[in-house]
C-alpha cells in the first residue's frame, strides 16, 4: 500500500516588513504602475485562453 502524502495544511509565514530603499521603491512602484501596450496584453489573453484551454483543472 503506498504511503499517503500529508495533507494538513500549514500555517501563513509573518509578512515581511520592508524599510529604507526597499520600501521607498516598492511605494514608487506601486504609485507608478508600468504601462502595457495593447499588442502585449493581447499576447497575455491568447497565452492565458491557451493554457486555460489545455489545463487539467479549473481556472478562473
Amino acid at each position: 500500500m503506498a504511503a499517503k502524502p500529508n495533507t494538513k495544511p500549514y500555517p501563513f509565514k509573518e509578512t515581511p516588513i520592508l524599510f529604507g530603499e526597499d520600501a521607498k521603491r516598492f511605494m514608487e512602484e506601486i504609485e507608478n504602475p508600468v504601462s502595457v501596450s495593447d499588442a502585449e496584453r493581447l499576447a497575455q489573453e491568447e497565452a492565458y485562453a491557451y493554457l486555460k484551454s489545455i489545463a487539467l483543472f479549473p481556472m478562473p
